[in-house]
């Protein structure tokens, strides 16, 4: 289980992400006021791992992940879906994984040929908004934390445009 928070006081998409004993895994350096949304994992000693921005020509939101300079997948927001957020999760070498939620609860789920990859809740309770994401083992951590980062963007644009 792993724990992503927003920082309370901040000018950017910053955001720490711990594991469930409160230890960090990984800080989230946003860019301020960057246009393509993008997003810096880094491990706790500072080295980024991965990278999470917004394509600029696309239909719909979409966002890509990189790892090591190489996209390894790309998160997809379906245009047309009624009281559920639906995006699909193209991985480069593996199948792709479908997220599907409540948009008045936020309560997501990531799944792969009908299996559960993981769970995502948005908790209310806090003063800054904080994502439990519990996910299945055998499953890429890494990829699933910034998929949830890639859904959260998409969310904060789409309530930005509206």
């Amino acid at each position: 289980m792993y724990m992503i928070r927003e920082q309370l006081f901040r000018l950017s998409e910053d955001s720490d992400i711990t594991d469930q004993a409160g230890r960090p895994v990984l800080h989230v350096d946003g860019k301020i006021l960057s246009l393509r949304n993008r997003l810096i994992l880094r491990d706790p000693s500072g080295r980024e791992v991965a990278q999470v921005h917004r394509k600029l020509a696309a239909l719909r939101p979409t966002y890509q992940i990189t790892v090591d300079g190489k996209t390894v997948a790309k998160v997809r927001k379906h245009l047309f879906s009624t009281f559920h957020e639906r995006f699909t999760i193209d991985i480069a070498d593996a199948d792709p994984m479908e997220i599907t939620g409540d948009l008045l609860s936020h309560e997501f789920t990531i799944q792969r040929d009908g299996q559960t990859s993981a769970t995502v809740s948005k908790r209310w309770i806090s003063l800054t908004d904080t994502y439990a994401v519990d996910v299945t083992p055998g499953e890429n951590d890494l990829l699933i934390l910034a998929s949830v980062l890639a859904l959260d963007l998409a969310m904060d644009a789409e309530n930005h445009h509206s």
